[in-house]
């Protein structure tokens, strides 16, 4: 069942489910970007490579100017963000120490 849009909601009932449907599309986003991680992992040759302080703020840069395009608060993007790419370093940190152990 496709979920009724933010603007169409009567009910909680409503809106819960757009928000279950659109957590599980979120779910597999993330898996996905998370792919790209190991990808990285794998890729970069150093560990202290898996760190790019430049690359978070153009992220962090690029994710405020579409937040504020589609009509997302920056008080949700760049906290929401910040919290993502800490953890993405993280998984890619112990990816790409994995790969080097095995």
């Amino acid at each position: 069942m496709k979920a009724k849009q933010p603007a169409q909601c009567a009910t909680m009932e409503d809106v819960r489910e757009g928000v279950d449907e659109l957590d599980r599309e979120l779910v597999r986003i993330l898996a996905i970007r998370q792919g790209y991680m190991e990808a990285a992992a794998r890729i970069k040759p150093r560990a202290e490579d898996v760190r790019v302080p430049w690359r978070i703020e153009d992220v962090v840069e690029k994710v405020l100017k579409t937040s504020e395009s589609e009509g997302l608060s920056p008080r949700i993007a760049e906290p929401v963000w910040r919290e993502l790419i800490e953890c993405c370093i993280a998984h890619e940190a112990k990816i790409w120490e994995k790969l080097r152990s095995e």
